[in-house]
């Protein structure tokens, strides 16, 4: 039947009495209602009439031709409840743009009714801590409304009435008084639906649109729809409905993992990526924590997962209890795993709380204790109870469960972590010194700015290895060191030795304060001492805060406090502990400027994270009362660390924080903000962050609200770049220098191409410490990166060697080159940049780490903090036993792709060589004339005279050893000639050698063996797998300790030597000191020997003996070898460079004695040096 031309007759049926007429007018427009739509808009009243004429049967067909006409109309919310209202009628499958474009309408608008449900009846549980932080601020925001607003400086409104900035807008949360942002529905286009027939109507259409993308087995859109509509039931029910489909259908193979599990781990990707409301993502990681426990054999790494975020140490004790009692291998394996994610993503806290819930591994010794008397049973019964609960005694009765549980406190304490990566990196140290002695030799140390520079790269570059060979090399160089520089190198041997738990107090014995009140060297030396103790047990403070509790109360000097309180909140970090609170506000409350910095970051250190409302009120407080700034600095620094990943929770204090009259306070808000929204990618924080970055008056605050936006950003560090290219060229060098360092924080270790782009011409910058952002970030982004996977590494090493030797460079930019080449080879080159875990989540110690580290703007120590961010790239094979087992794993990719960078290639200096005798011009000329007579008489006369053929060796004379030198060299140049000959035919056949060595890279073989314990760097990880073999992993290999499931218990196993346990640690370098070890030490006693042996005039055997021992010396461990170059070495080689000089007399000549000149000459070289 052809369609309609015109709907003027059919719409006359619309007025006809008879109801059947009226039906048939609506199903002949319905059908061609595409054509004829615009007529029918002139009659919609009349068909609404019908519609909501109850007796007219056909109701629903009026709905939809209501609904399409509205449709075209372009008036949708119309189109939606009109096509609510058709009911049945409304066909969900047919295919067709308004049936999509309805469905689309319905999700948005249910979406917007259920999540509007769900806030309004879900308050936030941090609404009760909010009222006592915004009383705090009270007094600062009341007076704020006199001030003139820091944003807008020529206005005495919030904002200027006739600015572009002031229109109203839904979604513009900048503008908004309260830094919560207040949405009417999902957009401005969502209408409220009042009616409840009309709320059930959507309900139905969702509810069909589930079943049929159910039936399908399309879970995830319907996942999707739940999770944005904040709609668990829905998320419950489909997770349990995919159970039962894949129970139903049992013809499928049950090796992969089940629909439900698939789901899951969808949903839990969903909540830590997308989701960005902390107390919904919790109450989603809840419904996913119980249903992964009602399923028999679950996910246990997804629990922990889950655990780890929900801060439930009830729940991980309970998983890691039911692994361990089922007494079997494989669980085991699990359960030891899943305690090295603990680890890896808790809190000192979190972990300290299942410490102390799982049973002892101690094996129980109870009865005989008991025996011996009552009154010791009486004091050790009620330990045990304070400890863990009684029924954990009979558990212990097993021994094999007692080895258990303490290999899983061990690794819970995080001992078993730091010793295995600390063998790891000092197997694997790939250091090059050449580097860092081009560094100190370029660098003047008597400037404290390059002296510390030095000690960073050194520091950075040795982090973890143990190796302070170039302290221990360099002492001259490093007693150079005076005040706050002696501070930072000393300090500098906690990052060089991070880990080295056992041997710590050994190591820095000599620096450390002593117990007897004695002064034990400078106090910067103690102080830089106690800060790296801290370093060593950086969040892991088990055995060290007590030493260092008592140290920093014991001090009565500030720096020694300043170095005690960075100690104790570096290894006490995350423990709420109330006790080391106080008595670091003890010490604030003297208002020493000195310590005052580095107390209010404690502060904020061991409260890390907690959201603790009384220890903000005392530190906001304060921080108004007092008037020294580096005091408000350092506890505004503080503040931002205590609301670290509270997300909504910090709102009102960084609402009070940027309404503060004072910049140091509004830059702890602007902190506050990174710290607290980390990682999660929150518009609301970005738009914040953006808004500030172009409108504060002050310079630092602009400065660190582009610098956050690297933290807020660093999980999708490909829109960073895009984000700050405007900011990078902007006026103002502090906001380049943000947008420098934002690209470093996010894009580390990545290697992106779009923010080296962007950073390459900052290297050129006017301004000297925009130069030194950039070489900063450039070494963060390309660390751990070779020449096959990013070609620009090179070119940007070399320009960071260029700068260091420049002498022309300003000082702020040379030390930003200095570091830089420390970051790019952190730890021997076997660490990244990490922000977060291997497993996904935030790495606390790295983000911590890298946010002090960007304060070493004002206080150079704060650099070393940059070593908490450092993160060994490894896979660490373990056994049941946690043995480390020798066997092979298999890379897919090739050798080349993820190397080691090549070592720098150093020019050997060359030796004293002979030297070439001199040829007078006139001897060759002779020489020529008597070559072109000889050869005139050969051709003359084939007679040979015997006169003139023996007058010419007479001729030539002397020149004999001459003709013998040339006949060497015309031979050697005609050699080589021949062999580029030889070369240029064999290319010409097989094509030339440059050409065979550029292929050779392309045909290099794909996949190799890499041995247990080697660096995998995180983007190989996808091509590592595990042949068929012995061990296989519990797990998708993450990087870090992977434990292993031994297919062949029974046979002998073959297990790596751990090398560092074989290597006894030293006592640190102290300058000033003659060991024999070193070659500052070995200086004096060559120079005592020099002035002995020139006392012995005449003795050419005392002469010639001290020469050889000189000469031994150098060859072993001077001039060299550039591991061992040392400064002192250098007057040495002067010396004995003089002693060969005075000896170059004939065999048989007489010794003439020594003149007094020498000795004099002798004595300014030793003052030189």
């Amino acid at each position: 039947m052809p369609g309609l031309v015109t709907a003027t007759g059919v719409l006359g049926f619309l007025a006809d009495e008879e109801a059947e007429l009226k039906v048939f007018a609506l199903q002949t427009l319905n059908d061609d209602i595409d054509t004829v739509w615009t007529e029918v808009a002139g009659s919609l009243g009349q068909i609404e009439a019908l519609y909501e004429d109850e007796s007219f049967a056909e109701r629903q067909l009026a709905a939809l031709v209501l609904a399409k006409v509205y449709y075209h109309l372009q008036a949708y919310n119309e189109s939606m409840a009109f096509a609510l209202a058709a009911g049945d009628l409304f066909k969900l499958d047919a295919p067709g743009e308004f049936e999509d474009t309805i469905i689309s309408k319905c999700i948005d608008q249910y979406i917007a009714v259920c999540s509007s449900e769900h806030s309004s009846s879900k308050p936030s549980k941090n609404d009760v801590s909010l009222p006592a932080l915004a009383t705090t601020f009270a007094s600062g925001v009341g007076n704020g409304s006199a001030v003139i607003s820091p944003t807008t400086p020529f206005s005495q409104t919030a904002l200027p009435s006739k600015s572009l900035l002031s229109r109203a807008s839904v979604d513009n949360t900048i503008l908004d008084p309260s830094f919560q942002p207040v949405k009417e529905g999902r957009s401005g286009s969502i209408a409220p639906v009042a009616d409840k027939a009309t709320r059930e109507a959507l309900q139905r259409v969702v509810e069909r649109l589930f079943d049929a993308c159910l039936n399908e087995g399309r879970y995830r859109q319907v996942i999707g729809i739940a999770v944005e509509a904040k709609n668990l039931d829905v998320l419950r029910r489909v997770i349990k409905r995919a159970g039962e489909d894949a129970a139903s259908s049992k013809g499928k193979s049950s090796d992969g993992p089940t629909p439900a599990e698939e789901l899951m781990e969808y949903a839990l990707s969903i909540c830590m990526d997308i989701v960005q409301e902390r107390g919904f993502r919790r109450e989603i990681l809840r419904l996913v924590l119980d249903l992964l426990n009602d399923i028999p054999n679950p996910d246990y790494f997804a629990i922990a997962k889950c655990v780890v975020y929900l801060n439930s140490d009830e729940e991980a004790s309970r998983m890691l209890r039911q692994l361990v009692s089922s007494e079997d291998r494989n669980n085991t394996t699990i359960a030891y795993q899943i305690a090295f994610d603990l680890y890896d993503n808790g809190t000192q806290e979190f972990l300290g709380k299942i410490i102390k819930s799982l049973p002892s591994g101690d094996p129980p010794k109870p009865k005989p204790d008991a025996a011996e008397g009552t009154n010791d049973a009486q004091e050790t019964e009620p330990l045990l109870e304070n400890q863990e609960p009684a029924r954990e005694d009979a558990e212990e009765v097993s021994e094999d469960l007692a080895r258990v549980y303490k290999n899983i406190r061990s690794i819970l304490v995080g001992s078993k972590t730091i010793q295995l990566n600390l063998e790891f990196l000092y197997r694997n140290n790939r250091t090059d010194l050449s580097i860092l002695n081009k560094v100190r030799d370029s660098l003047e140390a008597r400037n404290s700015i390059f002296h510390t520079a030095v000690t960073f790269c050194n520091a950075f570059m040795n982090q973890g290895t143990t190796n302070d060979k170039f302290f221990r090399d360099n002492l001259e160089w490093l007693g150079k060191a005076v005040n706050w520089s002696k501070f930072t190198a000393t300090a500098a041997l906690g990052v060089i030795h991070r880990g080295n738990l056992t041997q710590s107090r050994k190591l820095l014995e000599p620096y450390l304060p002593q117990q007897s009140g004695l002064s034990n060297g400078s106090i910067f030396s103690q102080g830089g001492a106690l800060y790296a103790y801290g370093l060593i047990h950086a969040n892991h403070g088990a055995d060290a805060l007590d030493y260092l509790k008592s140290q920093f109360s014991a001090a009565e000097e500030e720096v020694i406090q300043h170095g005690g309180a960075l100690g104790l909140g570096i290894a006490g970090m995350a423990t709420g502990s109330e006790e080391i609170f106080d008595s670091l506000k003890n010490v604030l409350f003297t208002d020493s400027a000195l310590n005052g910095e580095a107390v209010g970051l404690a502060m904020g250190l061991i409260m890390l994270g907690t959201g603790n409302v009384k220890a903000l009120e005392d530190m906001i407080t304060y921080a108004h009362e007092t008037t020294h700034e580096k005091i408000v600095r350092g506890l505004a620094l503080g503040m931002a660390l205590i609301m670290y990943g509270r997300q909504e929770g910090a709102d009102v204090m960084i609402e009070g924080l940027l309404n503060d009259p004072d910049p140091t306070l509004r830059y702890g808000g602007i902190m506050t903000v990174a710290l607290a929204y980390c990682g999660t990618g929150s518009n609301k924080a970005i738009r914040k962050l953006l808004h500030i970055a172009v409108s504060d008056v002050n310079d630092d605050v602009r400065r660190i609200a582009v610098m956050s936006l690297g933290f807020i950003l660093f999980r999708k560090p490909g829109s960073v770049p895009r984000m700050v290219e405007l900011l990078s060229e902007s006026y103002n060098p502090h906001v380049r220098y943000g947008s420098a360092m934002a690209l470093g924080i996010s894009c580390a270790g990545t290697g992106l191409d779009e923010a080296i782009d962007l950073l390459e011409p900052m290297m050129k910058d006017p301004t000297d410490f925009v130069r030194q952002g950039a070489l900063i970030s450039l070494a963060m982004i390309m660390i751990q990166q070779n020449e096959v996977m990013n070609p620009k590494v090179a070119a940007i090493r070399k320009t960071l060697k260029k700068v260091v030797g420049d002498r022309h460079e300003d000082a702020m930019t040379k030390f930003g080159a200095s570091l830089a080449l420390g970051i790019i080879d952190a730890g021997g080159r076997n660490c990244t940049i990490g922000l977060q875990t291997q497993s996904g989540n935030l790495n606390m110690a790295g983000i911590v780490g890298m946010a002090v580290f960007t304060q070493y703007w004002y206080w150079f120590p704060f650099t070393h903090f940059l070593s908490l961010a450092f993160s060994p790239t490894s896979i660490i094979g373990l056994d049941h036993d946690l043995d480390i087992p020798s066997f092979k794993f298999h890379c897919s990719a090739r050798p080349s792709l993820f190397d080691y960078p090549p070592e720098q290639e150093v020019k050997a200096e060359e030796g004293p060589t002979m030297v070439a005798t001199a040829v007078l011009s006139t001897t060759a000329q002779a020489k020529r004339r008597a070559q072109k007579k000889e050869r005139a008489q050969r051709r003359e006369s084939m007679d040979v005279d015997s006169a003139p053929s023996s007058a010419k060796p007479a001729a030539s004379g002397g020149g004999d050893k001459m003709d013998v030198d040339d006949d060497k060299k015309s031979k050697a140049a005609e050699e080589s000639k021949d062999k580029k000959e030889k070369e240029r035919e064999g290319s010409s056949d097989k094509g030339t050698p440059a050409a065979d060595a550029k292929k050779r890279p392309e045909k290099e073989k794909a996949g190799y063996e890499i041995e247990n314990m080697s660096r995998v760097l995180p983007g190989q990880l996808k091509f590592v797998s595990f042949p068929a073999g012995r061990y296989k992993p519990v797990k998708k290999p993450t990087g870090g300790p992977l434990l292993l499931v031994d297919t062949q218990p029974e046979e002998e196993k073959s297990l790596m030597e751990e090398k560092l346990k074989t290597v006894t640690t030293e006592k640190a370098p102290v300058a000033g000191q003659r060991t024999g070890g070193g070659a500052g030490g070995a200086a004096g006693q060559e120079q005592n020997l020099i002035r002995q042996a020139l006392r012995n005039e005449g003795n050419l055997r005392s002469l010639n003996e001290l020469n050889e021992l000189l000469g031994h010396r150098l060859g072993g461990g001077g001039r060299n070898n550039d591991a061992n170059e040392s400064a002192p070495g250098s007057g040495a080689a002067a010396a004995a460079g003089v002693l060969t000089a005075v000896d170059e007399d004939g065999e048989g000549d007489e010794e003439a004695p020594v003149p007094r000149e020498f000795e004099y000459f002798s004595d300014g070289e030793e003052e030189e040096e």
